[in-house]
């Protein structure tokens, strides 16, 4: 790995391309060559879960807008597919509206580390733009590998939650470099790309913030849209702003540190394997990721809680992040309403802990219910359950060791009695280092699981069959991509939807 050290200059210094970080990001993409087996493998792992959470989510209103608007634009040539459609559209539509089904339900891959991330985001604009251009499977897994490459450095070296600015600011850039890869462009027709994408893809985090709005799905569809748009103008030979990190007008100097902004960014050598992708993890629970293993800790104290009418109270020792993103540390008063918003209540850990506590299991749709949030003794012990930072789970957070890098807590459950019960998990059961990490069996079983009903079980065998094969795809076979879905549920309940502009 080199290690780039990334500052703000004054535009009197007129800094070289080559020493912008744009610039270092497109040259690992587009120097992106043979793939690392292990990394194609668990490439292939989540297009598998993309397509799970995807169709799990056809149902739900933001995603069927998101539908409704992209087959407005229907008819392009090749085009791109939509999940839930048969219509074929132009691909930054398609990856709005598939973006929009891979997020809905939180459901999918995540990466911690200074920041936060879900580099499975890059997935639906890479897979529409591959559809839309002829290219192979093994162009979409170049495309793929790189754009994890790019996220995961960019989530290691650049914080963005601490100025409040949404993650999806390091999305739109590593989209941008996969499309680049996949489509073997230039170095600087990419570097362009990247610059365009960062300047149009940031937002602020209130996104993420007090009551949580179906905006959570969109944005990071947003930002695959707009990377397609932004590779699409730097191909006709647009240019874009510049320095974007660097310029003392620009991310850096005005979004984050300062005009003294300092960040360290590690990116491969020439021909060092592209593994990054290794490192992510996705999840097993429809939640936040820090949630994972205190639904898995939840599952464990049930029995011995005994009846959960003599708890007194119950606070989770946790990290900095959880804390104060999805804990108590936020001091949003949504995370204890039982009428917040499905959104709202998967960034609540006091919820999750009190739902997992008193069932046993996760769902993706009865767990956030709105008569499950509102029962009365469920409310009665969510409002019992608090969250503290504990420095020593704020460094294992952070530990640079991934094997010793923990997201989850120390419960301690006081019973009326006065006893404590204690107990901490570091890592969910899924995660690589977990009790039981996922590998493709568990990939296959949670989309069979997520897509029971909608899919029938030879279409899901026909789904699976192209997915083990993608590396050796050709361009029409990644239609095989998409699973083949009940239409006329989906359709019926597009029908009931307000119309909109297009």
């Amino acid at each position: 790995m080199i290690e780039h050290h990334v500052r703000v200059h004054p535009s009197a210094d007129r800094l070289p391309r080559e020493d912008q970080l744009a610039w270092k990001l497109a040259a690992v993409a587009t120097g992106t060559g043979d793939l690392d087996p292990d990394s194609v493998t668990m490439a292939v792992n989540r297009v598998i879960d993309n397509a799970s959470v995807a169709v799990a989510s056809l149902l739900r209103r933001p995603v069927a807008v998101a539908r409704a608007q992209a087959t407005a634009h229907r008819g392009a040539t090749p085009g791109a597919s939509v999940f839930g459609s048969t219509a074929r559209v132009t691909p930054e539509w398609a990856a709005w509206a598939n973006g929009t089904a891979v997020r809905e339900l939180d459901f999918h891959d995540t990466y911690l580390a200074a920041d936060y991330s879900h580099p499975g985001d890059n997935i639906p604009p890479l897979l529409a733009a591959a559809q839309h251009t002829g290219r192979t499977g093994a162009d979409l897994l170049r495309g793929i590998v790189a754009a994890y490459e790019i996220h995961v450095a960019l989530v290691k070296g650049i914080c963005l939650h601490a100025h409040r600015i949404d993650h999806v600011a390091h999305l739109g850039a590593a989209t941008a470099c996969g499309l680049g890869a996949l489509l073997r462009l230039p170095t600087a027709t990419v570097y362009q790309a990247v610059q365009q994408a960062v300047h149009t893809t940031t937002a602020t985090r209130q996104s993420r913030k007090g009551e949580i709005s179906s905006w959570k799905a969109y944005a990071p569809a947003f930002a695959g849209k707009a990377a397609i748009e932004a590779v699409d103008r730097a191909m006709r030979g647009e240019t874009s702003p510049s320095p974007i990190y660097e310029g003392e007008d620009g991310f850096l100097a005005w979004l984050l540190d300062g005009p003294e902004s300092h960040y360290t960014v590690r990116l491969p050598e020439p021909g060092e394997p592209r593994r990054a992708i290794l490192d992510t993890y996705t999840k097993e629970h429809s939640a936040e990721y820090q949630a994972q293993a205190i639904i898995d800790l939840a599952r464990r104290l049930r029995e011995k809680t005994g009846p959960l009418d003599k708890v007194r109270s119950i606070v989770l020792h946790t990290s900095h992040h959880t804390h104060h993103v999805i804990g108590s540390g936020a001091n949003d008063p949504q995370k204890y309403d039982p009428k917040a918003s499905r959104e709202t209540l998967d960034h609540s850990v006091p919820y999750i802990l009190a739902v997992a506590l008193q069932d046993g299991t996760w769902h993706h749709e009865r767990s956030y219910a709105p008569e499950r949030a509102q029962r009365p003794d469920t409310v009665e012990l969510w409002r019992k359950i608090t969250t503290v930072e504990d420095p020593e789970w704020t460094r294992r957070y952070h530990d640079p060791d991934p094997d010793r890098r923990a997201f989850g807590g120390r419960a301690v459950i006081t019973l009326e009695d006065g006893s404590v019960i204690e107990d901490e998990l570091a890592v969910a059961d899924a995660h690589p280092a977990g009790a039981r990490p996922f590998d493709r069996p568990a990939y296959a079983a949670k989309f069979r699981t997520l897509t029971e009903g909608a899919v029938a079980p030879q279409a899901q065998d026909r789904f699976l069959a192209a997915a083990e094969h993608l590396p050796h795809l050709t361009a029409p076979d990644l239609d095989g991509l998409f699973p083949e879905v009940d239409t006329d549920a989906v359709a019926a309940r597009d029908a009931r939807l307000p119309k909109g502009l297009f």
